[in-house]
């Protein structure tokens, strides 16, 4: 009598977009526009370049404060662009893995990371007011501010990258996507 190995049953695959059914269309949608490989992999060096992004911001604000007033609308523009480019390299090799066109992607990049750093820094001096006067955080309004307002472009910015930033020439600007590699 011989003994065979146990029979190892394959582990039952990830979701698929045709798996959403006719009766969830916004599981499809999200399953669409977020695929969750792509997806998780931009959470993660989300993370990182929130913190430093977050980290470039506070540390200009400190140095700056005592110097200028109104240091961290000076300290928010020039973070800004030091944190776009950090963003940028992170995202073309580990997110959407792109090869070459540097400087195209990097352009689009800026319009992307513009569009919501422009709203972004009309909204904070309203958010500084508004956290300065509904908490008792006075001196550290700006930082409670600076952090609010960059949580609210994680969706936006994936999206913005997706189909506009890494997007093929040919595709930006259209619902072209990018293949998940």
């Amino acid at each position: 009598m011989s003994q065979q190995p146990p029979s190892i049953e394959p582990a039952s695959p990830a979701p698929r977009i045709s798996d959403a059914g006719p009766h969830r269309p916004w599981i499809r949608w999200i399953l669409d526009h977020f695929p969750p490989g792509q997806f998780g992999r931009y959470l993660v060096v989300g993370l990182v370049n929130t913190a430093f992004g977050y980290g470039t911001y506070a540390g200009l604000t400190a140095l700056l404060t005592p110097h200028i007033r109104f240091a961290y609308m000076v300290a928010s523009v020039i973070s800004s662009f030091l944190n776009i480019t950090f963003a940028f390299l992170n995202y073309k090799w580990f997110i959407f893995k792109t090869k070459g066109h540097y400087l195209r992607e990097w352009s689009r990049c800026i319009v992307v990371y513009g569009s919501t750093m422009g709203i972004g820094t009309l909204l904070l001096p309203i958010v500084v007011f508004l956290v300065r006067h509904l908490t008792p955080a006075d001196r550290s309004a700006p930082y409670i501010a600076g952090a609010l307002l960059m949580s609210a472009n994680v969706l936006a910015g994936f999206l913005g990258h997706k189909h506009f930033s890494f997007a093929p020439a040919a595709k930006a600007g259209t619902k072209g996507e990018l293949p998940e590699g």
